[in-house]
This record gives structure tokens, sequence and C-alpha cells, in this order.
């Protein structure tokens, strides 16, 4: 048995010369190339980099759930074992006894056929911890740790019965059901709105102080590192590049790589100074404009058999000028992506007028509204899903351009080449097929099909959510690029306030499918007159650690002012442990 004072005079979990390689059917991959570090119970260490950089490889070298391909060298310890030489026994064991995982997408981490208690109380009978009814009681009180109200219902109810907040909230709490040393958290907060992110940030914050637990946060937001990392390291291509203190990495970073990184990641409050990208003036006003896309007391309803209509956007009104970007944000399910879907003619409106180029959408005959369809771009959110996976990537992006019966072969060819090389994509990728493409690339893919036909309006639907910042910096500055030279107008639809400080021109705040806020960027961002847009700015998260704590205290003192109290984990003594089955019991 190990005492706590010994637990906590060495690391936790420590890596020590990591290399990490996979046999392939093309050769050997070498994924992690030699890499030393160690998480001290207490601390938050943040592996950073981009995708393929090999965090998530590294993360799962301490679980040992690496595939059968994968050949592993150098030591991982966990506590005080060496992973690589326990059996299969002995892993079961200690994975969450000694180490526990937070994956990124909760939906998929949680098993859909079974009830949230099921999936609590099977990590605490595996592990010997508690049975039956006593077993349950934990459940209960561990879903009221992690603040979510009445646990005894929600135990009975199914992952998709919980909003995205909620289900991630009960992979943390089935993470710490059996006290384990320390936690990877796995990109816990990509998905979720800032508000949401800044509650799961503080339950994280709070499990690192009051149960000395360490926690290896992986991520590729800068804004998360500022607000929990005690250390930073960086990782590029398999290499370990830079770590320090998240002060020294974050505001005096020394490798090129790191600089490269930091000065890709918007910074809320900043405008639209930075990145290096071109500011595009608003259009002036003109007497009797006719504005691109109006709507007016807009209201979308969904059937519901036996039940009464569910109201996702109610009275909305606003409008989109020619050679203008209006940001529509607000936090998931208040009717962004409704209103952009509606404005497309995807889904009808109960009621109101949606205007295009001064056209009744709504009363266009058929033949009319396709026509009209052709003077409208849309950029969805995740590539990966829009791009026709059957299809080359020139036949992608001349697809619309057929489906309008507009030119021959070679003119339509002529065409995919120029939006190629517009969107910075070699000639070479006009063959090739989307999964051979990096994310990145498919979103650029995606631009340049949205561009085919010369839009007078795009709709672009959360556009750089799922890339790496240094790749997003790319796709902003090309999209600044691109409505500068094309002036067609857009509706920006995000979630990142920082991107809409960059982009827009004019800001509409939704909740609950209401605006509660509309106006210019500087108007609504720097100050912002509703209690909701107050909310969701205090809770976006900025890439330097002084500023991010003063904004943390700022956030903390306003949801006082609100009456309401920062989301804390109520540990008694005794209410997190090894539980009836006592300490001696746990190797």
């Amino acid at each position: 048995m190990t005492t706590t004072s010994e637990q906590s005079s060495g690391p936790v979990l420590s890596f020590t010369d990591l290399d990490v390689r996979f046999k392939t059917e093309f050769g050997s991959v070498h994924a992690v190339k030699g890499i030393s570090l160690e998480v001290h119970p207490g601390e938050v260490v943040a592996l950073v980099g981009e995708s393929g950089s090999g965090k998530s490889v590294t993360s799962m070298t301490a679980l040992g759930l690496l595939p059968k391909n994968a050949r592993t060298g150098g030591g991982i310890v966990v506590g005080e074992r060496a992973v690589g030489e326990l059996d299969e026994r002995e892993l079961r064991r200690m994975r969450g006894n000694d180490v526990a995982m937070v994956f990124q997408e909760p939906m998929t981490a949680l098993n859909p056929v079974l009830t949230i208690g099921t999936q609590l109380t099977e990590a605490l009978e595996l592990h010997g911890i508690a049975f039956g009814r006593a077993a349950d009681e934990r459940a209960a009180e561990l879903l009221r740790m992690v603040g979510i109200p009445e646990p005894e219902r929600r135990l009975k109810q199914y992952p998709h019965e919980l909003s995205g907040g909620q289900r991630q909230r009960v992979v943390i709490a089935i993470a710490i059901s059996c006290d384990p040393r320390v936690i990877i958290a796995d990109e816990p907060t990509t998905a979720l709105d800032v508000t949401v992110q800044a509650d799961i940030l503080d339950l994280l914050r709070s499990l690192k102080d009051k149960l000395n637990t360490g926690i290896l946060l992986i991520t590729h937001n800068m804004g998360v590192v500022a607000d929990m990392a005690d250390r930073v390291a960086v990782m590029f291509k398999g290499n370990l590049v830079e770590t320090g203190s998240v002060d020294q990495v974050l505001n005096h970073p020394q490798h090129a790589y790191t600089k490269r990184l930091l000065d890709a990641v918007p910074h809320l409050g900043r405008g639209r100074d930075q990145l290096g990208i071109a500011h595009v003036e608003a259009p002036p006003v003109e007497e009797n404009e006719v504005h691109a896309l109006r709507m007016e007391n807009l209201v979308i309803e969904y059937q519901r058999a036996g039940k009464p209509p569910f109201r996702a956007v109610d009275d909305v009104s606003f409008s989109v000028r020619q050679g203008e970007v209006v940001g529509l944000v607000g936090e998931s399910g208040s009717g962004k992506s409704t209103i952009g879907r509606c404005a497309l003619g995807l889904i009808p409106a109960a009621s109101g007028t949606i205007r295009l180029f001064g056209e009744d959408f709504g009363a266009l005959r058929r033949k009319d509204a396709k026509a009209l369809r052709r003077r409208i771009g849309v950029i969805f959110q995740d590539p990966a899903a829009s791009l026709n996976p059957r299809l080359p990537i020139g036949d992608i992006i001349a697809e619309p351009m057929v489906v309008h019966k507009i030119g021959d072969k070679k003119s339509r060819e002529r065409k995919v080449h120029e939006l190629l090389e517009a969107v910075e994509l070699p000639r070479s990728v006009y063959n090739r097929y989307p999964h051979e493409l990096s994310g990145g690339q498919r979103q650029r893919v995606s631009v340049a099909r949205a561009l085919v036909l010369e839009p007078e309006l795009l709709v672009a639907d959360e556009p750089t959510s799922a890339l790496d910042v240094s790749v997003q910096a790319s796709v902003l500055a090309m999209f600044t690029e691109l409505q500068q030279r094309y002036r067609f107008a857009c509706l920006f639809v995000s979630h990142d306030l920082a991107v809409v400080d960059l982009l827009a021109h004019r800001v509409v705040v939704l909740q609950n499918g209401k605006i509660v806020e509309k106006g210019s960027r500087e108007d609504v961002l720097q100050n912002p007159q509703q209690e909701y847009t107050q909310r969701l700015l205090a809770a976006a998260p900025v890439p330097e650690p002084g500023e991010q704590r003063r904004r943390r205290e700022e956030r903390h003192a306003l949801l006082a002012s609100f009456g309401e109290s920062v989301a804390e984990l109520q540990l008694d003594e005794g209410t997190i442990g090894a539980g009836p089955l006592d300490e001696s019991t746990r190797e």
C-alpha cells in the first residue's frame, strides 16, 4: 500500500524517451519520437500541437490503448506501475483506479443503449468500490458533485436525453468515480459552447485543487491552456519542441513552431487588426438599397407527434447587406443553424418572410426559387460529411455548375483550376478524393465549391470550428481576401467570438430562438448591454495567462452579481475514494 505522502512526492504520470511507431501496409509511421514528460499531483500539464503531432497517441500509451500494429519503446509509469510490464488483467485494474480518461466527444464515449446510472455503477462495481444500492447512491452523489441537477432522475436517462455539456459532466463523473491519481483530458471542451466550456474548466480546476489529482490536458485551444495549465508542452511532428510554465510558453515562446502556433490564434477584443488579415471596410449605406438577405418576424417550428410544435426561432428580424459580413452567435440550441438552413430554403418558415435580393423566397415558384439559389453559396461545418466521398475534388467543385447547366466541360475545368488557385490548393488535388486531403484542405475545397457560381450571398455555418489554429488562420485570411475580391454578402454562423470579432461588420446574438442584442461589431462585442451577451463574452477564454486570470475573476464576479455561484465540487471528506472496500484493497 502506498501512503499519500509517497504518492505526492513523485510524478503520478511520466513518459521517458517514449517512442511509438505504427506498422502499416505502406511502411512504418513514426508517430512519437522519444519524448519525456511528467505530471505531478495537483498539476495541470497541457500538451498542445496541431492534428497529427502525436498528442493523443502519447496519451493512449498511458492506458495501454494503442492498436496491435503499434510498437512502443521507452518507459510509461502511472503512479509506481510501469505500464509496459502489465498484463491485460492488471491494465484493466489500473484504468479507472490509477488513471482515467475524459474523451473529446462524450456522445461516442458513452454507450447509447445503457442508462447513465448503469454506466456510472459499472465502474464502481468493476473496481470493487460499491455494489447495489450503495453503488446507486454513490452514482447520484457523483452526478451531484459535477453539477448535474436532479441526479436521481438523470441516472434513469440515456445519453441522448442530456445536453452536450451534461454528457461531458457525466464522463467526468465516471472518470473521478474511482479516485484516480491522474486524469487525461483529451480535448474535453472542443464541442462545447463557451459558457458550458467555462463551467467544465471550473469543474476540472476544482478537481485538481480538492482531490490533488494530476491532469494531462490535450488541446489545441490556447485560451483553454491559458485558463487551466500550470505547465505547457508543445509537440510538433512527434517531437517535444518546447516545455515550460504557462507564462513562459505563451508569453515568451522560444521555438519557431510555438511562435507560429501562437501567432495564428485570434484574440477576442483585438478586432480585425490581427493575424495579418486585410481589413475589409463595411459597404457604405445607400438609399433604397436592396439587401442580399432580409428576415422579418421569422418564426420556425418543428412538428412533434402527439405534442405541440417546438418553436426553434421566434420573431427574428435582421438583414445582411451586399458586401457585408454579419456574425450570428449564441449557444447550441439558440437557432443559429436553423436560421441559416431556412435562408437556404432547406426548411420552411412557419410565419414571417425571408427576402433574398428583394424577392419573397417563400412565395416563389420552384423554377424561380432554383434560379435564386444559384446566387447563394453555402459552407457547412464538417467538410468530411458535406463532400461526396465517391467524387474526385474537381467534380465536387464543378457540381453546382453542372446542376445549373453553366458552361461546357472545358470551361468548368478552367473555373475549377482558377478556384483551386484562389483557395491556395495545388492543381494536383483535382483528381484526388476527399479522404486523401487533410481537414484544412477539405474545408478549402468547401469554400471553392461555395464560390464556383460567384454567389452574391454566402451562408457559412461554423466553417472553422473543426480546424487547427494555424489552418484556421490561413482559411480566415483566404476567406477575407476572397470576400474583398468578390464582395459577397455573408451570414457567418459561429460560437467562436474571437473569429466573429475578426471577420464581422455587424453581430446578431441569439438566445433560445430570440434575438437578445444586435448592432455593430464594436458595440456588441466591446460594450454589450444585455446580460446574456455579457455572459457569453465573459466565458470566452483568451490566450494570455494573466489576462485570462483577470477575465475569470471578472466572470465569477459577474455571475455573483446575477445571483449565481460558480459551479464547484462539493466534496465531503470520504465522499470520493475507495468506498465501502477501503484503500487497502486497491493494488
